[in-house]
């Protein structure tokens, strides 16, 4: 192969990569992935037997349910 073949190898593949990354983000998008995005995140910032974890946890919830029926 030279130079210029190489390219009818290369660009395919990389547009079966990108339709790859595609179908990934639809079928993460489809199946909730980003829907709750900040209880990961207190997780982290409190202990899980004080009471403060679980007002945040009870208060993100709220918020999440108070979006949706929005």
């Amino acid at each position: 192969m030279n130079d210029n073949e190489i390219w009818y190898l290369i660009i395919p593949i990389a547009m079966i990569f990108v339709a790859i990354a595609i179908a990934l983000f639809f079928w993460s998008v489809k199946s909730d992935q980003f829907e709750d995005l900040d209880r990961q995140g207190n997780n982290i910032l409190f202990d899980d037997d004080s009471d403060s974890h679980h007002r945040a946890q009870s208060r993100t919830t709220a918020d999440d349910s108070d979006d949706r029926s929005a």
